[in-house]
């Protein structure tokens, strides 16, 4: 069953998280070699602005990722890619070339996340290129899994009914491709094909974590 994170639904920073918080930040700053006496400056004169903008920043990333529906799923990476798409039982659209070089590096188990991108990301006619979607998935955390991601529409059939969801990653060429799961005309497709044109606002994007 999937999980959706929402902001209701999450309990105050607990003590622990904020000690893990203050353990990375720490860390940070050792690697930083950030000079002493310009840094004590700063810290005297400038300590609380620094605190809130990190703070929002923090605040900015919770904000992104709580609104992701998640999966959890056991991936057989050992299946070849049309293997895959032919396991999910969906009406196919695909070039031969793109489905054989499919990614399947990646856990045997992992939690699948479906996510958002922020409303920046988006141009004014609402799409996204594929070049500020790869911004967003290093924004939330994530990479493209596009054998994960078919691993959920096997398991449940019905879930890119309500649920359109997409992945992309780049070609030894340096060319996007991708790979979509969508209910279209009351028939169930996968379409795996090199990138043409941008995405639209009505998709969620797939990844698990780096």
């Amino acid at each position: 069953m999937d999980k959706t994170m929402s902001p209701s639904s999450f309990n105050p920073m607990t003590s622990g998280q904020m000690t893990k918080f203050y353990e990375l930040l720490v860390a940070a700053l050792r690697k930083s070699g950030l000079p002493s006496e310009p840094t004590q400056n700063v810290l005297e004169s400038q300590g609380g602005v620094l605190a809130d903008e990190c703070v929002a920043s923090l605040r900015k990333r919770v904000e992104a990722v709580s609104n992701m529906i998640v999966r959890h799923v056991k991936v057989n990476r050992t299946r070849e890619p049309q293997a895959v798409l032919g396991a999910t039982g969906r009406k196919q659209y695909t070039d031969s070339v793109v489905v054989k070089n499919m990614p399947r590096d990646g856990r045997e188990e992992d939690d699948v996340f479906f996510f958002e991108p922020r409303k920046s990301a988006y141009d004014r006619h609402g799409n996204i290129s594929d070049e500020n979607l790869a911004e967003e998935y290093d924004f939330v955390g994530l990479k493209p899994d596009p054998y994960a991601q078919a691993q959920v529409n096997i398991d449940d059939p019905s879930f890119a009914d309500e649920c359109p969801n997409g992945t992309h990653w780049k070609d030894a060429d340096g060319k996007w491709n991708f790979a979509a799961f969508v209910l279209w005309s009351g028939e169930r497709h996968v379409l795996v094909d090199r990138r043409g044109n941008d995405w639209s606002d009505s998709w969620r994007f797939t990844g698990v974590r780096k």
